[in-house]
């Protein structure tokens, strides 16, 4: 299995990160999500899970920042289209962002729940995006915390695919 990001000049597009315009941000933050290239799924999946995930965010705030999560995705999508977070056109249920978290406190479901673009505070940060295809539909509902995605998830991935997507400062 294979997934893709378009990039410009080996960087995630503006628009979907710090410097998208004020119309394509919410409290100002990014919810645009970019689109999504995915190829060679294995022909028994059942359905496909993603995260996008902020490693290089440890030394910033301690933790690892949880941008985009989503789950029941269907194993015969090849893309995912632009901005599909806040305008489901590929069907998924979607989890919370790490601004939903007891330290910045969202409770708005259209951004907490939602795709968080990258917005680096301190250098160029390297976002990790994960498909995961599974032998399953998963049990979650909309508002799910990665912890129990991964709950969910464990037992039943048949493949991974990652993409690492740079986003500048």
């Amino acid at each position: 299995m294979k997934v893709q990001v378009p990039l410009i000049k080996g960087m995630l597009a503006d628009k979907y990160g710090k410097y998208a315009s004020p119309a394509d941000k919410i409290s100002d933050g990014p919810v645009i999500s970019f689109p999504v290239k995915i190829t060679d799924v294995p022909k028994d999946a059942k359905s496909l899970a993603l995260t996008l995930v902020d490693w290089d965010a440890i030394p910033v705030s301690g933790f690892m920042w949880i941008h985009w999560t989503a789950a029941n995705i269907s194993p015969t999508i090849t893309e995912i289209p632009e901005n599909n977070s806040q305008q489901l056109k590929v069907p998924m249920i979607q989890g919370r962002n790490s601004t939903a978290g007891g330290l910045i406190g969202n409770n708005n479901p259209i951004t907490a729940w939602h795709y968080n673009g990258p917005v680096p505070p301190d250098k160029t940060h390297n976002y990790h995006l994960s498909i995961y295809a599974l032998d399953t539909k998963l049990p979650l509902q909309n508002g799910f915390w990665l912890n129990e995605l991964q709950d969910a998830m464990r037992g039943h991935i048949l493949e991974t695919a990652e993409f690492v997507i740079p986003s500048r400062a």
